[in-house]
């Protein structure tokens, strides 16, 4: 048994990385992960472990400096607000207006209000805004009436952040189609390779999303779904992508199955009327993923990923050898699969998991995934 529970351990892990900016690393705009792998490390049991892992971590790159507020943002107002979406240099005016907001009114109002909002820009820094406000948002709810302000501050600033790195995709998408997620993700038709998935390719790929014929297609081809069980079949969809691309940057294609996994996290505190467009705009962001990282289908939907991952660890062990890596997507990427797995027990979502130990290095990757981040959200 810790010695610390999961409240303690995530609140003090919030105060000791306070001073933090929203993102770091030198010449680069890496979303700060420090929040999200200290609040997913303690979900894994390991909230003796938390404070440690704070350590390492603000010692692995240096953050940029939290941004100031400079004109107040008026909530009431959209020709107030609107326009400061996707302003990251407004980002300090975003943390202010939701810390009004959360001072004065329950968290999940404030949430209900805001999601509808914010969602068309669900791509922001690699949906980092998204997964950001979910692991606040499960700490909320975890903490009942005993949550702080502290917790009240992380939530504001996942809000934040997507609403200052704010992205709208082109195109509207919709679950109007008669695909399955599977026949949907292999119907997309993939670009052959133009000179190696470099960030500089990606970055193309993404700007060209707007004339891509097949993009656009794939945004009506998804049916409509119950939608707990289609975010499973998102995550265990996207599973099978990461084990099938080893060639490919091994973070990135890890936000396929983190997001919808965050939309879980947040769902019961939604109303139903969100749920369909939520998920509309998660196929719309896997749909912008495949293209802009993958050349062709690879080894999805077979069983290649056994040759690099034959032997599963013990299950037991799966969330102690995250915590021991310390890499922050490697701990939220593991969080995720054991959570899903124990919702739908495949051994993808395990075999995945420990591909990430095996491809992420225990030191941060960098500067790849900080220049798509820094155009793309």
């Amino acid at each position: 048994m810790p010695s610390i529970g999961y409240h303690d351990a995530l609140n003090d892990a919030l105060e000791r990385m306070d001073d933090l900016g929203y993102e770091r690393g030198q010449g680069v705009d890496l979303a700060s992960h420090g929040p999200m792998g200290a609040e997913a490390l303690a979900a894994l049991g390991h909230e003796d472990d938390v404070a440690r892992w704070v350590g390492r971590y603000r010692s692995a790159l240096d953050h940029h400096a939290p941004p100031a507020a400079r004109f107040p943002l008026d909530p009431a107002d959209p020709s107030s607000w609107r326009p400061a979406l996707g302003a990251f240099d407004r980002a300090g005016d975003w943390e202010a207006l939701f810390a009004r907001e959360l001072a004065d009114a329950p968290w999940r109002d404030v949430l209900v209000r805001w999601w509808p909002r914010l969602l068309p820009g669900l791509f922001a820094g690699l949906t980092h805004g998204l997964i950001r406000t979910a692991h606040a948002v499960r700490g909320l709810h975890a903490a009942g009436t005993g949550a702080t302000g502290l917790q009240r501050t992380e939530l504001a600033r996942g809000l934040a952040y997507w609403a200052a790195r704010y992205t709208e995709l082109p195109g509207t998408p919709r679950l109007r189609g008669a695909h399955t997620l599977p026949s949907a993700v292999a119907a997309l038709p993939r670009d052959p390779q133009d000179g190696g998935l470099t960030p500089g390719t990606v970055l193309r790929r993404l700007d060209a999303l707007t004339d891509h014929p097949g993009y656009h297609e794939s945004l009506g081809r998804l049916a409509p779904e119950h939608a707990p069980r289609l975010l499973g079949d998102m995550t265990l969809q996207f599973t099978d992508v990461y084990l099938g691309h080893p060639e490919v940057p091994p973070v990135p294609l890890i936000h396929g199955v983190t997001a919808p996994a965050a939309v879980r996290l947040v769902l019961p505190h939604l109303p139903y009327e969100l749920y369909e467009p939520t998920l509309a705009r998660l196929w719309q962001i896997h749909t912008a993923f495949l293209l802009a990282f993958t050349t062709d289908r690879r080894g999805e939907g077979t069983d290649a990923w056994r040759d690099e991952v034959p032997d599963l660890p013990p299950l037991a062990d799966q969330a102690g050898r995250a915590a021991d890596h310390g890499d922050e997507h490697v701990i939220k990427f593991t969080e995720a699969c054991l959570r899903e797995y124990a919702l739908r027990p495949d051994p993808r979502y395990r075999a995945a998991a420990h591909a990430a130990q095996q491809r992420i290095p225990r030191l941060d990757a960098g500067g790849a995934v900080g220049a798509i981040v820094r155009r793309a959200g």
